[in-house]
This record gives C-alpha cells, sequence and structure tokens, in this order.
C-alpha cells in the first residue's frame, strides 16, 4: 500500500499548512443552505475529461478500498491527479468533510452518515449526465439507497454486504455447541471469551436490538436501555471488541464466532484454502435480520473539482474497473455489469452475494438525529465501561 500511504501524508500535509493559515480560503469555503445544490467548482461539469488534465482531484475513502492500479489508470486516462486520504470510520470522517480544512472533490460514506450529510447541507447534487456508467448500478441497490437518499440525487453506491456470524465449526463442535443460527446464540455461556464483537456503537446496538426482535433503526429509550443492558451482560463472554481484526483472529483460529461485515468472506475462504488449515470458516446471516449497508461516492458541497469526481465516479461504474475493484477489496459490487463478468461459481457465492429477497427482517442503517446520535453514545460508553 506504499503508494495510499504516499497519497494520505500529502492529504496529511496539505491539512497541517491550512490549518496552520487559518483555515480555507474564501474560494474554498463549504457551501451551506439551499446553496448546496449549486455549490461552484474550479473546473465546468459539462467538461470534457480532457479539459480536467492537469487538475487535481482530492479523495477521501476508506482503508484498502480500492486497487492502486485503478487509480493509476484513471490519472492516465484523465490527465487528473489524484491525492488518496484514509479514514477508518464514518465518525472519523464526518468531522473532517464538516471543518472543511481539507477540501475534499468525493468521499465514500456509508448509508445513514450520507444522510446525516444530507440533512446538514454537507453534498451538492451529483450530475447523472456526467456519469453516463451509472446505469451499470443494479436498480435494486439504487431501490435500497432511497431509505438515506430518498430521491438518489447525492449518492452513487459503491460496495455493499451483510453484517453476519462467522464461525470456527471445529471449535463449535469442541466447546458443544451448535452452529449459530441467531444473534441470541452469542449469549451461550458456552461461548465465553470465544466471542469477538464489532467495536463499533451501530454495529453493537443492531446485534442486541435485532436479538430483542427491535429495529436496529430504534429510537425508543426503553428498547435501547435494554438493549444496552444485553451487551452488558453478554461482556463476560466476550474476548474482544475489535473491527479489522475479527478476520485474522478468526484465520488464526483465536476465537469460536465473531461478528463480521459479509465483504470478508471471500478473502477468508481464499487464505483458509491456502493455509490447508484443518477447520472450516463458516457464515451465516442470523435469523432474526441483519443490516444491510450500503458504501457509495458523494461530493461535498465546498467540492473545488466536481466535474474530476463525476469523472471518478463515472469510471468506477465501468463494469471492467468494478470488476477489478471487486476481486482486489473483496466486498460485493452493486454493479450489474461486473457481476456478469464474474465466473458462474463466485455469483453463487451466498456468503459473498446473497439473495437481497431473503434477507427478512433485514434494514439499511439511517441517521436518527443528533438527540437519538448522543443516547446512543451514552448508553455505548455505559456498556464498554461495565
Amino acid at each position: 500500500m506504499k503508494k495510499i500511504i504516499a497519497y494520505s501524508l500529502t492529504a496529511l500535509s496539505l491539512a497541517l499548512v491550512l490549518t496552520a493559515c487559518g483555515g480555507q480560503t474564501d474560494s474554498g469555503s463549504a457551501s451551506s443552505g439551499t446553496d448546496a445544490g449549486n455549490a461552484t467548482s474550479t473546473a465546468d461539469s459539462g467538461s470534457d475529461e480532457g479539459d480536467l488534465a492537469g487538475s487535481t482531484l482530492y479523495v477521501y475513502n476508506w482503508g484498502e478500498y480500492i486497487d492502486e492500479d485503478v487509480i493509476d489508470q484513471f490519472e492516465d486516462e484523465t490527465g487528473i491527479e489524484v491525492v488518496y486520504d484514509l479514514f477508518e470510520t464514518n465518525e472519523e470522517m464526518y468531522p473532517v468533510i464538516e471543518a472543511g480544512g481539507v477540501t475534499y472533490d468525493v468521499v465514500c460514506p456509508s448509508d445513514y452518515m450520507i444522510q446525516k450529510m444530507i440533512e446538514n447541507n454537507m453534498l451538492q447534487e451529483i450530475d447523472f449526465d456526467q456519469v453516463p456508467n451509472f446505469d451499470q448500478i443494479d436498480p435494486a441497490y439504487v431501490e435500497m439507497s432511497q431509505a438515506f437518499d430518498p430521491d438518489n440525487r447525492y449518492s452513487v453506491p459503491y460496495c455493499w454486504g451483510t453484517v453476519g456470524i462467522l464461525y470456527n465449526t471445529s471449535r463449535i463442535e469442541e466447546l458443544g455447541v451448535e452452529p449459530p443460527t441467531r444473534w441470541a446464540d452469542l449469549w451461550d455461556e458456552r461461548l465465553a471469551d470465544e466471542i469477538l464483537m464489532q467495536d463499533s456503537v451501530r454495529d453493537a446496538f443492531m446485534v442486541a436490538l435485532k436479538k430483542d426482535g427491535y429495529s436496529m433503526n430504534s429510537a425508543d429509550e426503553a428498547e435501547l436501555q435494554q438493549a444496552k443492558q444485553d451487551l452488558i451482560d453478554q461482556k463476560p463472554l466476550v474476548q474482544a471488541y475489535v473491527i479489522d481484526q475479527v478476520r485474522d483472529k478468526m484465520i488464526g483460529g483465536e476465537a469460536a464466532v465473531g461478528v463480521i461485515y459479509s465483504g470478508e468472506m471471500l478473502y477468508i475462504q481464499e487464505e483458509v484454502a491456502d493455509l490447508g488449515l484443518d477447520y472450516e470458516l463458516e457464515y451465516v446471516i442470523p435469523e432474526e435480520g441483519t443490516n444491510l449497508w450500503i458504501d457509495s461516492w458523494v461530493i461535498p458541497a465546498n467540492a473545488q473539482n466536481k466535474a474530476g469526481a463525476e469523472a471518478w465516479i463515472n469510471f468506477l461504474c465501468r463494469p471492467e474497473i468494478a470488476k477489478q475493484n471487486f476481486e482486489y477489496i473483496t466486498y460485493p459490487t452493486p454493479n450489474k455489469g461486473a457481476f456478469d463478468l464474474l465466473d458462474e461459481e463466485l455469483q453463487n457465492n451466498k456468503a459473498v452475494f446473497p439473495d437481497i429477497d431473503s434477507l427478512d427482517n433485514s434494514e439499511v442503517y439511517e441517521y436518527l438525529g443528533e438527540d437519538v446520535d448522543t443516547l446512543y453514545n451514552e448508553l455505548w460508553k455505559e456498556v464498554k465501561s461495565n
């Protein structure tokens, strides 16, 4: 990841320079209110890609969430220089965009955070005439996006997936436990010190809320208090609250079960085969339902190269590029053209590409407002401190 690290340091240096200079200049200030959808850019959004040669595009994305060669190909084809910076969580990304210390042109948040950014006038509308490859996105994911972008004006789906339980078949058998099928199975006392939970307030509460038969978007304080107590009761069984480490700990045989994102499954399956492990790792979507998530590209209201951002999004929607990205990051692609290019065995891998229609009781995260966010965070602090 040398190139990504170099880009990250470049953007960090820029942030320090801007901070030292007292923030942004007037030309880089964020648009607000009703002007957000009409924010100006240094390049006309109707310009040909050739007109963008020599311009710079500031991209903000999750770590290891793009094939580095795709960045090179985009630069070679368009003549646009990409400055690429990384974030680890939506909650880390949001205040950076809000503050505007570094003006990013295109960002890849998750569903509920996109809704929050829309409601706070932090995004501008995408000119879909400049993103003709948008027609490669499967309509099912465009419709799903309406949960957080009601009129599909601000976002283009990039990756999607589910959250489920990964379990070690041999270790489960040794413990005398049946393979998990429900979130409630993560409260089985026989799994003491064998459970890996996500170190994420929404994901942790999703597990408990779904276990109790509630919506993962619940704003009901009584339901949230119950979920909090369930998580506190579960803590003696939990080996660790982690994020990316679930994958490696499970491959290393360090735990029996872990809450994980479905996008890790292709990598896990390949690693288990390559390492010749004497146990299997299986993935299940709990029957109570789960989070059906989408990460999408958006353009901040203060973007300085909107045309470049739209060229970037259009490039990533090209089927062969979307396929190349999928093969690198292994998270499911919503691009129907790319899906059609995959071999049949991969298309039929239900751990990677589950049937959406069969995901009963599954939901997309919604932004619940500042007051409810505060309540979630306060209750999460209680869980972690007990």
